[in-house]
């Protein structure tokens, strides 16, 4: 093997090191800023040292809210909770049947409708917003969780990922299954999903995240401010034109606002890694 010189070896860690200081550093100046007042934060230049006022502001915006807005940050966040897990276990739910009958199940039209699902990934948002919103206007669903999470768990994305890992599973799987009496349901239940635990988890890291971020569909359909989500809550405190903006507010819920997509990649980042990466079933 050919021995690469000191400085070749050091120069690939000295870029990485470069990447991560310049990623991180503007995600530590959040930081800094919501540990300080205001004022402290307008006077320039600002310190780059945490300020003396974390505790008082944190418990602030998970108590109270800004002045902009009369909901607190943890309502925000529950709120931002309840529709990203809606929409991952709603996605993943609808995804894994369709797929498990467009594999599984013989039936007329059944390629025409596999791609008529997969066409829809050409749709921009825009254009079903409207469509979607006249919906669930008629179903009388706006300012409600279901308003916020049922039009968003059909995904083209998830049925094409889980009809491909279904297509590697020999049938002979669910032939044996059906001479032992086992009905199709439970063949679904009892072997299908057990084996398709690593792309589930790909799939529920990816589409929490999404649901989680989700900003215009929260804006068209939330007026009342006990459903606003997070990202809708940070929008308006930088939106209020007669209130001074506390930027020491807005900072640290853009921090909060971080942490649970940053949970759930850290503590299923081998499942999701194995789901992306694994071909061998």
């Amino acid at each position: 093997m050919t021995e690469h010189s000191p400085i070749r070896r050091f120069l690939p860690h000295l870029w990485l090191w470069i990447a991560i200081v310049v990623i991180v550093f503007p995600i530590w100046l959040v930081f800094v800023a919501s540990t300080r007042t205001n004022l402290e934060i307008l006077s320039a230049p600002m310190s780059v040292l945490p300020g003396s006022h974390f505790l008082e502001n944190y418990f602030r915006v998970l108590t109270e809210g800004g002045h902009a807005l009369g909901e607190s940050a943890w309502m925000m966040m529950k709120n931002s909770l309840i529709m990203a897990l809606g929409i991952s276990v709603g996605k993943i739910v609808v995804s894994l049947l369709a797929a498990f009958a467009l594999v599984f199940f013989d039936f007329r039209f059944r390629k025409a409708i596999f791609w008529s699902i997969f066409v829809t990934l050409m749709l921009p948002v825009e254009v079903r917003i409207m469509p979607t919103y006249k919906v669930i206007s008629d179903l009388h669903m706006l300012n409600s969780y279901w308003g916020l999470i049922l039009p968003m768990i059909v995904s083209a994305t998830a049925v094409f990922l889980f009809r491909q890992f279904f297509l590697s599973v020999p049938r002979e799987m669910a032939e044996a299954s059906q001479i032992d009496g086992a009905t199709p349901m439970q063949f679904f239940g009892e072997i299908l999903v057990p084996m398709t635990r690593t792309p589930i988890a790909a799939m529920f890291v990816i589409q929490f995240i999404y649901g989680w971020n989700q900003y215009l569909w929260p804006l068209l359909i939330t007026t009342k401010e006990k459903y606003y989500t997070l990202l809708i809550g940070i929008n308006r405190m930088l939106a209020g034109a007669d209130v001074e903006i506390e930027w020491q507010i807005v900072m640290a819920t853009v921090l909060l606002a971080m942490v649970p997509p940053i949970i759930v990649v850290i503590v299923m980042q081998k499942q999701f890694v194995a789901g992306m990466t694994e071909t061998e079933k």
